[in-house]
């Protein structure tokens, strides 16, 4: 089996985690899944591309595996982050309309569960702990930015149009109230798009198990709305250079200002 992540150790205080661009499905599982599970759909399609090269000195922690094996920012117990409302489990049933992914008969059972978080998500997540505390021994302190993007109509998981820059700290628990602003201040005055701080996604799993500001490491999970750089919410999903440009003068300007606090706060 091929390795199930990929890091790219940087000098920065800032780290930029990708759990769902991955699209790799080993053999015995991808047989299972029925011919809409095959379709992928629930990728976060192009991140790792679309952040690539914007803060070149952070660190990147990149799951490779495809979140209908297992998903990278779920709970590992289980436990949903969004009681009350639809969302897809730390092992998906359904995509996220709410369609069977898996062959009938073929579901994933407790066994398969367990397996995967023993093969997939633990090593993702020790692989990034080891990051976060590799930062934080050279700055004091360590800024995990998570990077997601979602279609902007999903009516089974949402109302209406989702805006196209998500911000999540867990109504500020995650991060320091100055990295929770800067993201928040340029993405409102990003011309053309529209933001929300803590509105549907309030930030995973990951952001809120990793984001302990009493402790020197915040968190922030930025969720885009795949139409600002996707040609079409619908397959291919072919990236659009030119959407993608203008979105990551954006990016970058908000992953600059976060580095820059980052490195204040050590002081």
């Amino acid at each position: 089996m091929s390795k199930v992540f990929e890091v790219r150790q940087g000098t920065s205080p800032v780290i930029l985690a990708f759990p769902h661009t991955g699209t790799d499905v080993p053999s015995n599982i991808w047989d299972r899944l029925n011919d809409n599970g095959k379709l992928l759909a629930d990728t976060d399609w192009h991140i790792h591309e679309l952040y690539a090269g914007l803060l070149p000195d952070a660190t990147t922690v990149r799951a490779t595996f495809h979140r209908y094996v297992i998903d990278a920012n779920r709970d590992p117990s289980g436990h949903s982050l969004y009681p009350g409302q639809n969302t897809t489990d730390l092992v998906p049933s359904t995509d996220f309309d709410g369609k069977a992914i898996w062959r009938q008969g073929e579901e994933p059972t407790s066994t398969d569960i367990a397996d995967r978080l023993a093969g997939f998500h633990a090593p993702y997540h020790a692989a990034l702990a080891g990051e976060i505390e590799r930062v934080k021994s050279i700055h004091g302190v360590a800024v995990l930015y998570d990077c997601h993007s979602i279609r902007s109509l999903i009516p089974f998981l949402f109302d209406g149009t989702l805006p196209d820059f998500n911000i999540g700290t867990d109504s500020g628990r995650t991060c320091d109230a100055r990295i929770e602003a800067a993201a928040k201040d340029v993405a409102a005055g990003a011309e053309g798009y529209t933001h929300v701080l803590n509105g549907r996604f309030k930030g995973g799993w990951t952001t809120r198990h990793y984001g302990k500001p009493e402790h020197g490491v915040h968190a922030i999970q930025m969720e885009l709305a795949q139409i600002t750089h996707l040609q079409t919410e619908a397959p291919p999903f072919a990236y659009d250079a030119p959407k993608a440009d203008r979105l990551r003068i954006h990016l970058k300007t908000i992953l600059t200002k976060i580095e820059a606090i980052a490195l204040e706060l050590k002081n």
